[in-house]
């Protein structure tokens, strides 16, 4: 086979998961893998490539996934580049189920440890939940149209309830900026995307009604969910 018809299969290969990735969306796709957070110039993992998937010609090595991600996942971070980095930490972490596993302990021990504490972290339980979810969504699926060829090792968080989780960091974050988080809002938002509808109606409110003073939340609602032909991010959380 030729280098240009190597090129164009790879090409052909990651359109047609592109728009498998889009008729999923209405079916409980994974929206929390398939749509890329902006983020501006803040610093997170390397970047997966230029669509969301793996591209397959990625050089991170993925021993250094669990430090890379808690060091990036420090207090200062916002929300948006949290969730970001998890996004991309869970790709990376279908490669390498090692780090998948550890990486979920080390979010989980951090989480539990300050609460142990008597200082409960929000942003940490915030961690430990989105991670969850977003494992739920990629870890140890049979997504022919998504994965073809790559590992399918068990999910490390089956049975945890990430939700549950960020609930909770809405609950101690809410308390300690004496309003909401908009930004854990639009998170949550996604998480529900397929239900609870009434709690996802009122995340989508809440991260909707913040973005009007928040730029960069504001530009992640405009975005399209993936390519030019989607909704918008506000008129997807809108209609669920």
């Amino acid at each position: 086979m030729t280098l240009r018809n190597i090129h164009s299969c790879r090409f052909a290969g990651g359109l047609i998961a592109t728009l498998l990735c889009l008729a999923t969306v209405a079916q409980a796709g994974p929206p929390l893998i398939c749509h890329t957070i902006e983020i501006g110039q803040a610093k997170s993992l390397p970047r997966i490539s230029h669509n969301w998937n793996l591209s397959g010609g990625e050089i991170y090595d993925t021993k250094n996934l669990v430090r890379d991600t808690l060091e990036i996942l420090a207090p200062a971070t916002p929300v948006l580049v949290r969730m970001e980095t998890l996004r991309r930490a869970t790709l990376y972490a279908r490669k390498d189920p090692v780090a998948a596993k550890e990486l979920l302990a080390r979010l989980h021990a951090r989480a539990t440890a300050a609460e142990s504490s008597g200082h409960p972290d929000a942003l940490a339980w915030f961690d430990i939940g989105y991670l969850a979810e977003t494992y739920r969504q990629w870890l140890g699926q049979n997504l022919p149209h998504m994965t073809d060829g790559m590992r399918m090792d068990p999910n490390p968080a089956s049975g945890v309830d990430g939700y549950a989780m960020v609930k909770k960091a809405l609950a101690l974050r809410g308390s300690t900026l004496h309003g909401d988080d908009p930004q854990m809002e639009f998170a949550a938002a996604l998480i529900t995307l397929s239900g609870p509808q009434d709690e996802h109606h009122q995340h989508a409110q809440k991260a909707i009604g913040g973005a009007k003073t928040d730029s960069l939340l504001a530009q992640n609602l405009s975005a399209r969910f993936i390519g030019p032909q989607t909704e918008t991010m506000s008129q997807l959380l809108a209609k669920n």
